[in-house]
């Protein structure tokens, strides 16, 4: 299991019953408890999900032709 800081203990502890979350931004999250006191953990994991890391890469754009002058 990770591991996490608890803000209740001020020390870092290993998350206990820990459950893979996205959250809104799309990025993953664990959400646990602290094995010693109970309060609730939270640790965000680097990266974005694979579906929301899915997008198709942009493609770059043509040069654009300068305007004629008359």
């Amino acid at each position: 299991m990770p591991e996490g800081y608890c803000v209740k203990c001020k020390a870092k502890k290993e998350i206990v019953d820990g459950v893979e979350e996205t959250m809104k931004n799309g990025r993953k999250a664990i959400k646990g408890k602290c094995p010693t006191c109970g309060t609730v953990m939270f640790k965000i994991l680097g990266g974005k999900s694979a579906a929301a890391a899915a997008p198709s890469s942009p493609t770059p754009a043509a040069p654009k032709a300068a305007p004629s002058v008359s």
